[in-house]
């Protein structure tokens, strides 16, 4: 033997990789993950796993802590090989992330390791929707049906379960909004006659199928059915939606409370909910080895009139839609949170169906729902020292084009077509160089966002883009402060720097969606039980 040889040393890798049968295994288990694809929203709509969560690379640093409290949590990122996972490693280990991996050959990888896939968003809740009522055949009528019952003056109430914006945009004529969680609180006030028929709708499946059996599991008198694929099969049939509706659910007597708190409390012990009170709840939000989110699950309004400590707002019916979203770590605890003890045990009875570990809050009283504080959110600092600039001066530099000044903003598409600086382009991080080649050239670029907050990370990106000696600066107090020094904001989507992938175009939102994309859409949704069953990780449990 010489003494060369011939084999390279591996260099060592930078993060580690996870492998699929280690995650499978962790979800499995039912340990803590955060699996997080950092792609932007619509390619991650297109194909993901089951339990991942979407923060795009753009706003790991404002949404990174908020989302993934433990600063040791099992976390796994992956792309689908643009490159965004490391950065958004880099990012997450600087934040302070001790168990940072990348994903085993990421999305691809995955799927090359036999992982299942799954298209749009919110998936863990829409497919465990699907299996609701494939489980307990939950009762349905078709848009003629309910339409029919309508125009014939039929004693029946429809219950609109989805948000209020949501309702408002577009809705079935005669339509109530009462928001998921409150369903079950508010039902018996909305139709007191049990023979009155309850119809709950929602944009497609989930959210009235969820509604529909709360009400059945609750064990509501009135017969109960969900509106069949709800606003777009009302569209399907060429069916006329009523649009700006304004129907509030009403406010409930002592009686119907009572009522109410005492059958939604014996759904959620059927489902395997538990309780804690206030100290056992500090003990486990005080637990570093343990992920604890603690949420509200009234309406905004009432959250923001008066809550506990440390809870978070989250109405108990998106919740129950959006846990990705909400509870960003799969295997974390959760606890819920209400005034009247219907609310957080109808929405735990259904997350302790969908496998989460989930508690109600006992021996709290509504008057102690007096904290009115809204804590600021807690951003990391840039890598390196930023430049920030006051509204007056980028108002200055704006009025002389001889300065050259271009202004990049980097709020959410749609908070950018709804109002932006005069001039500005909308610019997305992942998509940086292009941005940059569509925008005008400049001598200086202030970058802004809707608040700030995401902006100035994206300073050294665009530095790093541009020739040495151009000025890139960040407009401290974004757009809300540009706003407040009392300059206009322009709407539209003119300059806009690439295309607007930061958004997914859910084919249920909106009055103006392509028939054929709402078809596709129930026809997705149908296969979800088959999908589940090839991935197996879920844990879903129908009671």
């Amino acid at each position: 033997m010489s003494g060369y040889s011939n084999a390279k040393a591996e260099a060592p890798l930078e993060f580690p990789l996870a492998p699929y049968v280690r995650i499978r295994e962790t979800l499995l288990q039912r340990q803590e993950i955060a699996l997080l694809d950092v792609r932007e929203e619509d390619p991650f709509a297109q194909c993901h796993p089951l339990f991942a969560a979407n923060i795009p690379l753009g706003r790991v640093e404002a949404d990174a802590w908020r989302r993934i409290p433990r600063l040791d949590t099992f976390v796994v990122v992956y792309d689908n090989g643009e490159g965004f996972a490391l950065s958004a490693a880099r990012t997450l280990k600087r934040m302070g992330y001790t168990q940072v991996h990348l994903l085993d050959g990421g999305l691809k990888g995955w799927q090359a390791a036999g992982g299942e896939v799954f298209r749009d968003v919110n998936v863990p809740s829409k497919s465990f929707g699907e299996l609701v009522e494939s489980k307990r055949h939950t009762p349905s009528l078709s848009a003629q049906e309910v339409k029919a019952l309508i125009d014939a003056k039929a004693d029946v109430v429809v219950m609109d379960a989805r948000r209020f914006d949501e309702y408002q945009t577009m809705s079935i004529p005669t339509g109530i909004s009462v928001p998921g969680a409150e369903l079950v609180l508010r039902a018996r006030a909305l139709a007191p006659n049990v023979s009155t028929r309850i119809i709950v709708n929602c944009a497609g499946r989930t959210r009235s199928i969820i509604g529909t059996q709360s009400l059945i599991n609750a064990g509501i008198p009135n017969p109960v059915s969900a509106l069949r694929n709800g606003t777009i099969g009302w569209t399907l049939a060429g069916q006329e939606l009523a649009k700006g509706a304004s129907e509030h659910f009403p406010e409930v007597d002592d009686a119907t409370r009572a009522k109410a708190a005492a059958s939604a409390f014996a759904v959620a012990m059927r489902a395997g909910v538990k309780r804690v009170n206030w100290d056992e709840l500090q003990a486990m939000l005080a637990d570093a080895t343990r992920t604890t989110y603690f949420f509200d699950v009234r309406t905004p309004e009432e959250f923001a009139a008066g809550h506990l400590p440390g809870a978070r707002s989250a109405p108990g019916g998106q919740l129950v839609q959006e846990t990705d979203h909400q509870a960003t770590v799969r295997g974390a605890r959760l606890v819920l949170c209400d005034t009247d003890g219907t609310r957080a045990n109808m929405s735990a009875s259904w997350l302790a169906q969908m496998g989460w570990e989930v508690y109600t809050l006992k021996e709290v009283k509504p008057e102690q729902f007096n904290d009115t504080t809204v804590p600021t959110a807690r951003l990391p600092d840039t890598a390196h020292g930023v430049k920030g600039t006051d509204v007056a001066k980028v108002k200055a530099w704006v009025s002389d084009r001889n300065s050259h000044t271009v202004v990049l903003d980097f709020s959410t598409s749609a908070q950018f077509v709804k109002g932006h600086i005069q001039n500005a382009w909308w610019a997305l991080r992942t998509q940086l160089p292009e941005c940059l080649k569509t925008a005008h050239k400049g001598n200086r670029y202030v970058l802004t966002c809707q608040d700030g907050s995401v902006s100035r990370y994206a300073v050294d990106e665009v530095k790093a883009l541009v020739k040495d000696g151009i000025d890139v600066v960040w407009l401290e107090g974004g757009n809300a402060a540009w706003a407040a020094a009392g300059h206009g904001l322009k709407s539209g989507d003119s300059q806009m720097g690439c295309e607007r992938i930061d958004r997914y175009r859910r084919p249920y939102e909106g009055t103006d969606n392509p028939v054929e994309a709402m078809q596709g859409y129930l026809d997705w949704e149908f296969g979800l039980v088959e999908q589940l069953g090839r991935d197996g990780t879920h844990h879903f449990k129908v009671i």
